[in-house]
């Protein structure tokens, strides 16, 4: 199978985002504007572009297999996994499914949150057509309860840095349950930010992710560092 030729620059570029890899998994730093995978724009995804790497580093003359075991929105940036082999794929995709991979968020928000840590628990309730979530009462027909857990960890002149650990996989779950109590994500049009992004992305970002490797049984963690166009923050 023929793959896109790769520009020097674009595979170097390529290359510096990759956080771990191994055979059975490969691990990204993903920037906003990204999308994971194929969808109605027809632009290229990820994980094609990462096939592509993958055959001319390897001189791979057959067709690459990248699994997809979950997604990040495409304004999102931060980690993202991919699994080189079927077997990895399947154990991978259960361990997202039942939460056994461990995630945590940075959201550089203008606000400050009513309390410097905290767990919020809220009923979310999607609307597919314009692509929202919404806090809604508790038991509302179609309605999920997301939970999360948050702690302001930084600041800069202007934005606050929250740290959120998700506790449930909600769609737009940070997004929206932050946007409840007053902290829209910086560049986060679609839940209540005043401007957007000059790269259209939002300043969400998939700091780590702790798991047990899917093959060798042996916990990994990795780190994702924050997109250049962040400013720098100092701590609370």
């Amino acid at each position: 199978m023929e793959y896109r030729r790769l520009s020097p620059g674009e595979f170097e570029d390529i290359s510096s985002r990759i956080l771990y890899e191994d055979n059975h998994i490969l691990v990204f730093n993903k920037i906003p504007g990204e999308i994971v995978q194929g969808d109605k724009t027809g632009d290229e995804c990820l994980a094609e572009t990462l096939k592509a790497f993958i055959a001319l580093r390897d001189s791979k003359p057959g067709k690459v297999f990248l699994g997809i075991p979950h997604r990040l929105d495409r304004p999102v940036s931060g980690i993202v996994t991919f699994a080189k082999t079927s077997k990895a794929l399947s154990r991978l995709s259960e361990m997202f499914r039942n939460g056994d991979v461990h995630k945590t968020y940075w959201a550089l928000c203008q606000d400050a949150p009513p309390k410097e840590s905290g767990e919020l628990v809220d009923w979310l309730s999607r609307n597919e057509k314009i692509n929202k979530s919404f806090v809604t009462k508790p038991g509302s027909p179609g309605a999920k309860e997301a939970r999360l857990l948050y702690k302001l960890i930084g600041r800069t002149e202007r934005y606050h840095l929250i740290e959120v650990k998700l506790l449930t996989g909600r769609h737009h779950q940070i997004r929206c349950q932050l946007a409840a109590i007053g902290c829209v994500i910086k560049g986060d049009l679609k839940y209540g930010a005043q401007r957007s992004n000059p790269d259209g992305g939002i300043c969400l970002h998939s700091r780590e992710v702790t798991m047990i490797h899917p093959v060798k049984k042996e916990e990994i963690r990795v780190t994702a560092p924050v997109p250049p166009s962040w400013p720098s923050f100092h701590p609370v």
